[in-house]
């Protein structure tokens, strides 16, 4: 049984309770562990220059009191208890919501969709129910699906998104790394600091990115009980702090001491919110990295909505304030640390806390570094960011990838970034205006789904942006500000990415666009005859094309300019389609071009965004045993005229041979196959003489197949066995003349570079060079 079907068949079958909580023991090093490194930084940021701790207490009160709601509002009702039920089929990020939207309201931008794909299982698996007529959500489903316009912006969001939780992944590890080890301070010399604190936070991070090809399986069991550890230390220093020096801080919670401190801060205090806003970093992480596990431990499973509750939130509730209780003791802190996380320490026990802070700060890091490798598959499946190596790390979780290409480009950032600033407070601000525009992306789209997908009503829609989204516009507002003290580095590094992305995503189009007005008219085909004039040796000829029907201008300059061609040449189209996943069983979708005398077939395989795509044997296995079962169960009559040649769009549905377990399959092996029982057989002898394996397939009794569809398999049979030749087109892309100056641009210099660079289709790295054969064509789009 293959990769794939093993990964599909864990994923959907009932998990035992030691299977569930060892899943959600892992996420806890992988999800929240991000989310649970704020305490380091949230209040040295927040007090770093704009507002100042007075006698009175009102501006520590003021700011507990906001971490308090914020933590409360966001992370654990908006996020926990709201966007977390809006996953894709178990997958979550920007562009799971996108992809949810794409299906229920064709809003999505992939040229080559077909009615088929909707009626894949995944699809309406979340439970599409038809919107009431008179509802307001069809007159915005039905604007939105005929305004293109208002796709394109719509597609720009997500994109957006993405961008900034890609910044994320480079701010968060940098930040997380650098507010840990600058707990030194407190045990050396400014000057001694000065020196080691930048170094040791490069080691740590060249560390951390060095794990990353190990997968999250290993390091989530590696990770969890840091963040566990590290939990209960911040809750027991809290609670320490709580009861030592002022257990009357509770009082802080009320939402009155934010109004008294915008009342006596103003300006300063508005500004101050960049800081605070960092105890919710992580919050879309947590989401992001959904796909890293099991739907079922995620989301169907109440475990990580009980253990956020119940462990988490309340850890991070007593280590604020704790912070806060020793803070409003300690006015008058003689260190240039100022206030922070490890004044309010023991001195007893700061060492050990700082190794575990060190610790839990790679653990941290860990979960935005997840999330970056997940939304960028999605991305480069979807069609918006160029192919890259992905590497699945493990064999029973379908999410668990590592990009070696991305991985190192983060790290490269990271270290410039640790380099370049040297300062918490401008790494705070950076990292805090990513963070808050990923929300807001989430919020708005959000409300779309709330609309488009749950069929709830507009005005519930309407609430929910404007009470979330009220509350991250200020945070927004407050982080936009700072724009000259490292706010500007998120968006410089988005719009690199977002440039990157369009001009992928434009181009990609431009070319599909070029395919399809330029490809052959079956006319064309059916004037040639069924040896389309040309000799017909043995072999398949296997012609990669991104069109879902007609015939590729690839292939007329084969039959023009050779002299001869293959027995049997299959077109084949291998596409993504906007769900996660796509069943074994509906892998794949055959039909003819033209009659069966041609021996002209298509096959579409379709895969998810976050399917494995196969680079071994097992793909042409599974590509001939799928033509093999059409013809097999192929009942149309094609003998009757050329008329009904024209439509070559009908198709049908053929799953992989390791999930069809009575249909065609196809074997290899050296043994006498007389004796086989239970299955009819065609084979073809081979010389004693001559040591070959030999391909057969194996055909069920029932039903029974006429003479003509078993000569067709026959010589599929001859065919596969003498070899078969990849027939790939090598484009070349230019603008058209007349172009505008900005098209040329973007397409002979952006597009080109980035199609030069990127890696090819992982089906195509495994093709033996001698059977390759590429055909350079220009397309002046």
């Amino acid at each position: 049984m293959d990769l794939e079907t093993v990964i599909y068949r864990n994923s959907i079958k009932e998990k035992s309770w030691t299977t569930v909580l060892t899943l959600a023991y892992q996420s806890l090093g992988v999800v929240y562990g991000d989310l649970s490194t704020s305490p380091l930084y949230v209040y040295k940021s927040t007090f770093a220059e704009d507002i100042q701790h007075s006698e009175t207490n009102e501006e520590i009160y003021g700011v507990l009191s906001f971490v308090f709601w914020t933590l409360t509002l966001i992370p654990l009702l908006k996020y926990v208890f709201i966007v977390l039920r809006a996953d894709d089929n178990g997958e979550g990020g920007t562009f799971a919501l996108y992809s949810l939207l794409c299906r229920h309201a064709k809003v999505g931008l992939l040229p080559n969709i077909q009615q088929a794909d909707e009626e894949l299982t995944e699809y309406t698996k979340d439970g599409t129910v038809p919107i009431d007529k008179k509802n307001v959500g069809l007159v915005l489903k039905s604007m939105l699906e005929k305004h293109r316009v208002l796709q394109r912006v719509l597609l720009v969001l997500a994109l957006i998104g993405t961008c900034m939780v890609i910044g994320d992944g480079v701010l968060t590890p940098a930040l997380s790394v650098f507010s840990a080890v600058s707990g030194l301070e407190l045990s050396m010399s400014k000057e001694q600091h000065r020196y080691v604190e930048v170094p040791v936070a490069c080691v740590i991070l060249v560390f951390l990115f060095a794990l990353q090809h190990y997968g999250t399986h290993r390091v989530g069991f590696l990770f969890a009980p840091v963040v566990m550890t590290w939990l209960l230390c911040i809750s027991a220093i809290g609670l320490y702090n709580i009861l030592h020096w002022n257990p009357h801080v509770y009082e802080a919670l009320s939402p009155f001491y934010m109004f008294k401190f915008l009342k006596k801060t103003q300006r300063g205090g508005w500004m101050s919110l960049g800081g605070i806003l960092l105890c919710i970093t992580g919050s879309e992480a947590m989401f992001a990295d959904l796909g890293h596990f099991s739907q079922l431990s995620i989301k169907k499973n109440t475990y990580l909505q009980i253990a956020f509750t119940c462990l988490v939130y309340p850890s991070l509730i007593l280590a604020y304030m704790g912070q806060a209780a020793y803070l409003s003791k300690h006015h008058a802190i003689e260190s240039d640390y100022r206030i922070g996380f490890y004044v309010s320490v023991p001195e007893k026990i700061r060492w050990p806390v700082l190794v575990i802070a060190i610790l839990q700060a790679v653990v941290g890091s860990q979960a935005i570094i997840t999330g970056t490798f997940s939304i960028i598959k999605q991305c480069s499946a979807m069609g918006c960011f160029p192919k890259v190596k992905i590497i699945h790390t493990s064999s029973k979780v379908h999410g668990q990838i590592y990009i070696p290409e991305i991985n190192w480009c983060l790290m490269l950032l990271c270290l410039a970034i640790t380099v370049g600033f040297r300062d918490t407070k401008r790494m705070g601000n950076a990292s805090g205006l990513a963070v808050i525009t990923v929300m807001l992306v989430t919020t708005c789209l959000m409300s779309l789904v709330i609309v488009l997908c749950w069929h709830k009503s507009v005005f519930l829609a309407i609430c929910f942006i404007f009470f979330f989204g009220s509350i991250e516009a200020l945070y927004f507002s407050a982080s936009l500000i700072k724009f000259l003290e490292g706010a500007w580095v998120p968006i410089a590094l988005s719009f690199i990415f977002l440039i990157i992305m369009c001009v992928w995503h434009y181009g990609t189009l431009k070319k599909y666009e070029f395919d399809v007005q330029n490809k052959v008219s079956i006319n064309w085909l059916l004037g040639l005859g069924p040896t389309l004039g040309i000799v017909r040796v043995k072999g398949i000829g296997l012609i990669h094309t991104e069109l879902v029907s007609g015939i590729p201008a690839i292939f007329s300059h084969f039959v023009t300019n050779l002299p001869a061609f293959h027995q049997v040449v299959v077109f084949l189209c291998i596409k993504s389609v906007p769900v996660p996943h796509v069943r074994p069983e509906e892998r794949f979708l055959v039909g003819r071009v033209g009659p069966k005398e041609y021996r002209l077939y298509r096959c579409i395989a379709r895969y998810g965004y976050r399917d494995i795509h196969k680079d071994d044997v097992e793909f042409e296995k599974d590509l001939i045993c799928s033509i093999a079962e059409f013809i097999r169960s192929d009942t149309s009559d094609h003998g009757l005229g050329f008329e009904s040649f024209e439509d070559d769009t009908k198709m049908t549905v053929i799953g992989t041979s390791s999930s069809n377990s009575e249909g065609v399959r196809m074997c290899e092996d050296e043994q006498d196959i007389s004796q086989m029982e239970g299955a009819s057989e065609l084979r073809e002898v081979k010389s004693p003489k001559k040591v070959k394996k030999r391909v057969r397939f194996v055909v069920p009794d029932s039903p029974q197949i006429d003479l003509e569809a078993r000569k067709e398999l026959q010589e599929l049979m001859e065919a596969r066995d003498t070899g078969m030749a990849f027939i790939m087109g090598h484009s070349y892309v230019k603008a058209k003349r007349g172009s505008s100056w900005i098209k040329k641009a973007i397409i002979n210099y952006g597009y080109d570079f980035l199609r030069r660079n990127s890696r090819a289709p992982t089906y195509a790295l495994s093709i033996p060079h001698a059977s390759t054969l590429e055909v350079g064509m220009i397309y002046h789009v």
